[in-house]
């Protein structure tokens, strides 16, 4: 990730693709031209504009979450969050693509006493000090309540002294008793007022702001310096549920840092300019089918947005934030346009690389398609990452 205002990031099956090992392959699969070890009726393969460079195993199905790619070329090094029976997360060397390599795991202390999912989603932020420049990851955690750790969201390493992977520490343990369950979901972000912020998801109606200085100075307060609200009036059939994730960025026209969030009731857009006192701005509600948002991305003007909800035959959904942005209206509701790689499956989560989206996808693996057009997207390439008949991989 890079510390900047409006940054983009690429998390979507680089590293860390889960795969299944399949079956003894049978004689009607080679009949019917089948690769080895596939199933017939398994998606295999891509388009011709995209190509497979290297791949790890990390222990299987659902063992592998997400993940981050630092964007500075001189460290090349991603992030697997990795969970169940490994929760913690790994470090791959990206030095050779054709070659990655697992350089370092990280797991709970007592991993085999933990309930819950474990290793969820990671970020990593630098920060500027007198000694020059310290790079930081943040790892969110799950754990059920009936083991330890319940009321712990993340843990933050020092990373700062990569390739020497002696030198990584865990230096912060970010806890929040009052909803205990961790954090889903987090976003670092380097906020116009110059300090690296937070965002966190948690088992309540909002979204938690920390100050990751103040976390790691051992702030007796632990760093918390705000919360986004979801509106109460939304949605109540799904109780205190409040935002899936989130992205955060800056726009130059307005002045704003303005925070795109998805969760109970749909989609929402706040001014975090002054993140203790967060203003919404506009949000996408009452849409067809939009009961509860799972993803929500913007385009680098922030004038068009992509949406994700997260339920079978539900294409990915694409609106235009214009008049809610100029204050013209309140709240959005219709798209302007959809896409979806098979309408029979749906998509887990993306990336916005102006013009092309980048999905991960449970049956259809890696799409890409353009945003040039956002009434009519076009497919520009996809590759296949399962290899079995074991679904909700993507």
């Amino acid at each position: 990730m890079t510390m900047r205002k409006g940054r983009i990031t690429l998390s979507l099956a680089l590293v860390g693709a889960v795969t299944v090992a399949a079956a003894v392959a049978t004689t009607a699969a080679a009949q019917q031209d089948f690769p080895p070890g596939v199933l017939p009726g398994v998606k295999y393969g891509g388009s011709p504009n995209v190509k497979l460079l290297g791949h790890i195993p990390l222990g299987g199905y659902f063992r592998v979450m997400d993940d981050e790619i630092e964007q500075e070329m001189s460290r090349p090094y991603a992030y697997v969050s990795q969970s169940r029976d490994r929760p913690g997360f790994t470090i791959i060397s990206l030095k050779e693509p054709e070659h990655p390599k697992v350089i370092y795991n990280w797991k709970i202390e007592n991993a085999s006493l933990h309930g819950g999912t474990g290793g969820m989603d990671g970020k990593y932020f630098k920060i500027h000090t007198k000694t020059g420049p310290k790079y930081y990851y943040v790892q969110s955690l799950q754990f059920g309540g009936s083991g330890p750790d319940a009321d712990l969201g993340a843990v933050v390493a020092d990373v700062t002294g990569r390739p020497d992977t002696s030198k990584i520490k865990i230096v912060a343990r970010m806890r929040f008793p009052e909803a205990p369950g961790g954090f889903h979901n987090i976003f670092a972000y380097k906020h116009s007022s110059g300090r690296v912020l937070l965002f966190a998801t948690v088992s309540g109606p909002f979204a938690l702001v920390f100050d990751m200085e103040k976390v790691l100075a051992g702030d007796p307060g632990g760093g918390l310096i705000g919360r986004i609200q979801i509106p109460e009036d939304n949605n109540t059939a799904f109780g205190r549920a409040g935002f899936h994730d989130f992205q955060v960025f800056y726009d130059a026209a307005s002045h704003q840092d303005r925070f795109y969030g998805a969760g109970r009731g749909g989609h929402y857009v706040y001014d975090i300019t002054h993140p203790e006192t967060p203003k919404l701005v506009t949000s996408i509600v009452g849409s067809a089918g939009v009961t509860f948002g799972h993803t929500f991305t913007p385009t680098p003007d922030q004038k068009t947005a992509v949406s994700e909800v997260e339920y079978e035959y539900a294409p990915l959904r694409i609106f235009d934030l214009t008049a809610g942005l100029e204050g013209k209206v309140q709240t959005i509701h219709a798209p302007v346009g959809a896409w979806t790689a098979d309408w029979h499956d749906l998509s887990h989560n993306h990336e916005v690389f102006w013009p092309l989206v980048f999905v991960s996808a449970y049956e259809d693996g890696l799409q890409i398609f353009s945003l040039e057009d956002p009434k009519h997207p076009q497919t520009h390439g996809w590759y296949y990452t399962r290899s079995s008949q074991q679904r909700r991989v993507g």
